[in-house]
């Protein structure tokens, strides 16, 4: 079924490429799935028919979203699918629970491992296989949710870095979790399996099965972080009503090669993804700030504006009113404050104008049209009395 749908995908593709090249305009998904018939028919493509019809139509549901989002700008152009990579099907109806195994649609009774046990409506299965050769079901429960209640009215600025990987301020104290640094904990594993898999034959057994093992460590360096950032994004969304942090440029970031692998192990972008989920079901408020607003180099106390501040300059006196700051925990004062003011005035005030948009993905919540930067004195004022 996973080389059924892969090959589905890569041809329904091309004929849309083609067609578009010839009549400046695609293929719906309707006549898409008109195709599939004479091609389950053909003599050389019968052993389409093998696999479940459902699996076929949502690999066609999903290559015409890819289009939609292409054409809206939210994603790239679509891909062709190879077997090297990770695979995936989805079975949008017809899969059951039978105790605590799986049953699939022209597959039967599979064993799983239930981690968590669910009631409801299933919706959707989704069954990937990852290059560590691991199978995994994503089921989707058609269920009663309601919103979890909140247990803190607090407003936290979060500032994510390397040394730390979050030194929160909640207003009155500085919290500061160090950073997990996964990836060189199994940096000479990693290496190790890396200068095997190098030595091995192309297409030989031997180099599949050290291709492996090195999925394998990859997959255990995932899991620790995914482990990681779902537990200290628990834990603050427990604490806190309010989430503060920046908009940070990660792409742009990691073309810095000195700090590229660092910024690459942490997995901000992951991490904000759980905190803002988890605010959401406890109703409580994710807000970001512009990648631009100058969070380290403008004093807390007297909102003086330095003019440079140096990456390797972690504390920092005020020329103005000598306040000594430590450079993360200056950073997260400023971003909690700045949050209220967004909070507050439901505008957000860039560090120095024109607009502030990421290409893809999802569109940031309180995200606002930019204004030119007035005097930090003036914007900070109004939050200092609130």
């Amino acid at each position: 079924m996973f080389g059924c749908s892969r090959w589905w995908w890569n041809y329904a593709l091309n004929k849309t490429i083609e067609e578009y090249k010839a009549t400046g305009k695609g293929l719906s998904r309707t006549q898409l799935n008109a195709l599939l018939p004479p091609l389950k028919k053909a003599e050389e493509t019968e052993w389409l028919a093998e696999c479940y019809s459902q699996v076929l139509q949502a690999t066609t549901l999903n290559l015409t979203r890819a289009f939609k989002n292409f054409f809206e700008k939210r994603a790239r152009f679509p891909k062709f699918k190879s077997k090297r990579s990770k695979q995936s099907i989805q079975f949008p109806q017809n899969v059951s629970r039978v105790g605590e195994n799986l049953k699939i649609p022209k597959i039967g009774i599979v064993k799983a491992k239930i981690h968590r046990w669910f009631e409801g409506r299933i919706k959707t299965v989704t069954i990937t296989l990852n290059p560590a050769g691991q199978y995994h079901a994503s089921v989707l429960v058609d269920c009663e949710c309601c919103d979890l209640p909140g247990t803190s009215d607090k407003i936290s600025g979060v500032d994510l870095g390397l040394k730390h990987f979050a030194i929160v301020h909640d207003g009155s104290k500085v919290k500061k979790y160090a950073h997990p640094k996964i990836l060189k904990k199994h940096s000479r594993n990693l290496a190790k399996k890396q200068k095997t898999l190098s030595r091995k034959k192309l297409g030989s057994n031997s180099r599949q099965k050290a291709r492996k093992l090195v999925a394998k460590v990859h997959h255990r360096i995932f899991n620790a972080r995914y482990d990681f950032c779902h537990k200290l994004s628990r834990k603050l969304v427990d604490e806190n009503q309010t989430l503060v942090f920046e908009n940070l440029n990660v792409k742009g970031m990691v073309r810095n090669h000195n700090l590229a692998k660092a910024i690459s192990d942490s997995g901000w972008g992951m991490f904000t993804n759980f905190c803002s989920y988890k605010l959401e079901q406890r109703s409580g408020q994710y807000v970001e700030v512009d990648r631009f607003f100058p969070s380290s180099k403008l004093c807390s106390e007297c909102f003086h504006l330095m003019p440079e501040m140096p990456l390797d300059v972690r504390e920092w006196t005020c020329s103005h009113c000598g306040t000594h700051h430590d450079r993360d925990e200056n950073a997260g004062k400023n971003l909690r404050a700045e949050g209220i003011r967004i909070l507050t005035s439901g505008t957000e005030v860039p560090a120095s104008g024109g607009e502030c948009k990421t290409k893809l993905g999802p569109k940031t919540k309180f995200r606002q049209s930019s204004k030119k930067l007035e005097t930090p004195a003036s914007i900070k004022r109004g939050v200092v009395h609130f």
